[in-house]
């Protein structure tokens, strides 16, 4: 072979491994962000729970819009966590019911997706009496709590 030829090869390996890396990265970065995506979707689902727990009258296990103070046991309970640890574990990651008042419950979700050393966490903070919802995404170092 010519001294043409060998570069030309040379030169096309090394194209293909850059698109190779490249479309790795890509592919990390929306797992990534699917996986966001998906603790975001979950925990919302569990902040609606919390606001039923919260409407929901005591008779029925719920708070009674203020009955009954909600606690982390009752609150994880109702809305299908463990009532020791206040963790649920699903495919999309880890739940945890972290604070509870009696006006104010955080929950928070860390993802399974790993992308430049952080996992994607969500903080979830629902407001009882008014029934607002407010999330706000970040990272967490490690993989659960």
């Amino acid at each position: 072979m010519g001294t043409q030829q060998i570069l030309l090869i040379v030169l096309s390996v090394i194209i293909v491994g850059v698109a190779i890396a490249v479309g790795i990265t890509m592919f990390r970065t929306q797992a990534y962000n699917a996986n966001q995506t998906a603790i975001a979707s979950e925990v919302q689902q569990y902040a609606a729970e919390v606001i039923k727990f919260y409407k929901t009258p005591v008779s029925q296990g719920g708070s009674g819009q203020g009955e009954v103070d909600p606690t982390q046991t009752n609150v994880s309970t109702f809305i299908g966590f463990n009532p020791t640890t206040f963790l649920n574990n699903s495919e999309n990651g880890v739940f945890k019911v972290t604070t509870v008042t009696d006006s104010t419950v955080i929950i928070a979700g860390i993802g399974k997706e790993l992308k430049g050393g952080v996992y994607p966490k969500i903080t979830t903070t629902i407001i009882l009496a008014s029934g607002t919802i407010t999330s706000v995404p970040g990272t967490s170092a490690q993989p659960g709590f």
